[in-house]
């Protein structure tokens, strides 16, 4: 065993209270900073975030849920997307030699799906503009490796031409493109499926969506998904637990992963659906890399705690159900999502203020989510899969065991179990049972 030490802002609102909420609109062309040689290195270490920033792509506000991903920013006063003419972030090549996967060729071509809101007809071409940098073969709608539809099975989403929904797509078009990305990174040969959830201004209850987001499973799982992702989160209650939308997640056979989310650890208040027994709950760490070499920890953000009002997960040891006394314990596995270590994704989609991203570096559990669906898929066994059971009946090797780190503040997790927050031998709350290490656990 290698060991490593290792915005939506949907609902009801004026013009005037979304400026508020969303990121600043640009007002001049980004800039394309030339030392993109640099700036790569400083990801590799670490210290990209001593001078640039880090914001929230989208974010809930009302009745809406919110996507987990993280955008790195110009500075540390700015809004504003680092924007690169080539990629800075972690390419698919770096992430296969971090977790030691085989070649691109190597392994099964089923279908992910993504699960997303909102339009962007800008995807094909920007999924097109990733997969030719690093050299991935074409997934085009032309010849149905990319399929994109509504959440009932019907045509993509139009664009939405009102203000409000132009400012609302622009800024969750970079958490899709994360998606596809990161899916195309873990199994380049994989059909890709894109499922939109429209934006509803009359939504009065985040219930709403979380019905909706089941019927887009429902959907994938008709049109042949092998395994679905989603990077959004949702106040947990009666409905979303016990509901239709619980249920529709609940597919023997079929992986379905979800974001553990980017505040740190959250005691007994875990997001949904990453919180189902039956649904892979997905954390995150830093990823660093010294030469051929790559150690991970933690990520100060990643998503951890308890389900208090449901059962274990379905296969997890009663040994770490424990910390949660006896009820669903979170995350199960991870990958990269600290920002600062960042992926590198292509975004174009800009028509609130006519100023594309292009190359930018995201993190959040919004990037490891997709990653690993991508890895179920590839790995091909997913007759016996019911949520996490076949990751806890991998061998340890299977895993990179992530011992470092912890994603509370100081004496934040003092009144919980240490495992929920701090990185240690085996599994522990940030990271899981660790960080893919092959395919071994797929």
């Amino acid at each position: 065993m290698r060991k490593r030490s290792t915005v939506l802002m949907l609902g009801v609102v004026t013009a005037t209270a979304a400026m508020s909420v969303f990121p600043a609109v640009a007002t001049a062309a980004p800039t394309a900073d030339p030392s993109a040689a640099t700036l790569h290195s400083l990801v590799r270490t670490g210290t990209l975030l001593r001078d640039h920033g880090v914001r929230q792509v989208c974010a809930a506000h009302g009745a809406t849920p919110h996507c987990m991903a993280e955008v790195v920013t110009e500075s540390t006063t700015s809004t504003r997307p680092l924007s690169t003419q080539t990629p800075v972030g972690y390419g698919p090549d770096e992430l296969a030699a971090a977790y030691s996967l085989p070649a691109p060729s190597v392994g099964e071509t089923g279908t992910i799906a993504i699960i997303d809101m909102a339009a962007d007809p800008n995807l094909p071409a920007d999924l097109a503009t990733y997969r030719k940098q690093y050299g991935l073969p074409e997934c085009t709608t032309e010849t149905g490796c990319l399929t994109i539809t509504d959440y009932h099975g019907g045509p993509a989403l139009q664009p939405d031409p009102s203000p409000i929904g132009k400012l609302i797509e622009q800024s969750i078009a970079l958490e899709t493109s994360l998606d596809l990305d990161m899916a195309s990174a873990a199994c380049p040969h994989c059909r890709l499926m894109l499922v939109q959830v429209p934006f509803d201004p009359n939504a009065t209850s985040t219930d709403k969506y979380a019905d909706d987001f089941g019927v887009a499973v429902d959907t994938a799982v008709s049109r042949g998904a092998n395994a679905v992702s989603i990077s959004y989160g949702f106040p947990t209650d009666a409905h979303v637990t016990t509901g239709p939308a619980a249920r529709a997640l609940f597919r023997p056979g079929i992986a379905i992963t979800a974001s553990s989310g980017d505040s740190g650890f959250q005691g007994g208040q875990a997001d949904w659906p990453q919180d189902l027994p039956w649904v892979t709950s997905v954390g995150g760490t830093s990823l660093y890399q010294s030469g051929a070499r790559f150690t991970e920890q933690a990520w100060s953000g990643a998503g951890s705690g308890c389900a208090d009002s449901l059962p274990p997960t379905v296969g997890q040891p009663a040994t770490i159900s424990a910390n949660c006394g006896g009820h669903r314990t979170g995350s199960d596995v991870s990958a990269v999502a600290d920002p600062g270590t960042g992926v590198a994704v292509y975004d174009s989609y800009a028509p609130a203020d006519g100023q594309p991203v292009g190359w930018a570096v995201v993190g959040g559990t919004s990037a490891s989510s997709p990653y690993l669906a991508g890895l179920y898929v590839r790995g091909g066994h997913l007759s016996g899969v019911l949520g996490p059971n076949t990751l806890y009946g991998a061998p340890s090797n299977a895993f990179n065991d992530v011992t470092f780190g912890q994603n509370a503040p100081a004496h934040g997790c003092d009144s919980a179990p240490e495992p929920l927050c701090r990185a240690g031998t085996s599994w522990d709350g940030p990271t899981g049972l660790g960080t893919p290490n092959g395919l071994a656990a797929f």
